[in-house]
């Protein structure tokens, strides 16, 4: 990494120059990338250069090593120690600046999580993860809108679909569609017997109407009274709308709201955003055939994740990485997980290039 630190000095200075000259002023849109451009660069010269200087502290201090008194020696391996572990640090901060930054990253998005094997358990296992995802997005301040909800009898969801908005959204969680396992005693099991089951999370980008154009005519929008079982919005006006694209057969219904047309706006909402991640899809497929890891690939039906309750353990199986937190990370502790599978996202597209 430290090799490329000229060559990354070199490219800040020539974008300063660019700042003081006067025809980049009267350019806005210019100025605006080239700024863009300098405050994803300048932390990484910043980093970069902490790191030539802390190598530099530590060949000195393992020179040290050769000292006759007993003392500087067993302070260098103190040095040493600490040294070693502030480098470590360093290389992995780095390695999350040098991670090339998706356009997409930035995106708000649709979540859409559903109960898989497992019956009333799987139900409410969708509805710990959602309370898991709903902590992780309090703490980054993030808004969450829960656009379709489709309870359980026993307090959990079939299915609940939401969206998160905030700051690079997508790029934090776009890593989470897939199966996720769980293995714990259900509260129902008298015997004490481990169960498992499984739900799926759906991770889209959130589309917005410049992004994916939708024809009147390509829709079929079927108005109905809303129904149950569970729903907190269930009424009895023809209220719930059922939207079916007639080109690719999606079809999305939205009942919740007791208005016609805030269920038929969210459901577009989500049908946008199906289509739009469609055609991401399609990108993703070409590249990955020049890929040989599918982390990320956002294939919901990849078993990405197993949630041991009582080992306190939890395992992503697409990186190898155990954590026994698995208590922490429910009340909403993602970034450990999330930073490693970015790292390791990260290193294969840095690989690439």
């Amino acid at each position: 990494m430290l090799e490329k630190l000229p060559e990354y000095k070199k490219q800040l200075k020539e974008l300063d120059d660019r700042l003081q000259d006067e025809a980049t002023f009267s350019d806005m849109k210019l100025y605006k990338e080239i700024m863009v451009e300098r405050s994803r660069l300048e932390p990484i010269v910043e980093k970069l250069s902490s790191l030539d200087r802390t190598e530099t502290e530590l060949m000195e201090a393992k020179e040290m090593l050769s000292e006759s008194d007993e003392e500087m020696r067993e302070m260098a391996k103190e040095e040493i120690s600490q040294l070693e572990k502030k480098k470590e640090s360093l290389e992995k901060e780095v390695k999350m600046l040098l991670i090339p930054p998706d356009p997409l990253d930035g995106k708000n998005i649709i979540m859409e999580i559903r109960a898989g094997t497992g019956g009333d358990e799987a139900s409410l296992f969708v509805a710990d993860i959602f309370r898991m995802y709903s902590h992780y997005a309090e703490k980054k301040r993030w808004k969450i809108d829960i656009i379709s909800q489709n309870e359980s009898e026993v307090g959990g969801y079939k299915e609940i679909i939401l969206s998160i908005s905030g700051k690079d959204v997508y790029g934090s969680l776009r890593y989470e569609s897939g199966v996720h396992r769980v293995q714990r005693v259900p509260s129902t099991e008298s015997q004490g017997r481990i169960h498992t089951s499984a739900i799926t999370v759906a991770v889209l980008p959130e589309a917005e109407e410049t992004d994916i154009e939708i024809k009147n005519e390509d829709l079929k929008i079927d108005v109905m009274r809303a129904g149950g079982p569970g729903g907190q919005c269930v009424n009895t006006t023809d209220s719930a709308v059922r939207i079916t694209h007639i080109p690719t057969g999606l079809v999305v219904i939205c009942q919740d709201e007791k208005s016609q047309l805030k269920n038929k706006n969210k459901a577009l909402r989500v049908l946008r955003s199906r289509l739009y991640e469609m055609e991401e899809e399609k990108k993703r497929k070409e590249r990955a055939e020049e890929r040989k890891s599918q982390v990320g690939s956002g294939d919901r039906s990849e078993r990405i994740r197993t949630y041991n309750f009582p080992q306190n353990r939890l395992t992503d199986h697409r990186i190898n990485l155990t954590l026994y937190k698995l208590d922490l990370i429910m009340d909403g502790e993602l970034d450990e997980l999330i930073d490693a599978l970015k790292i390791r996202k990260g290193e294969e597209e840095l690989e690439e290039v």
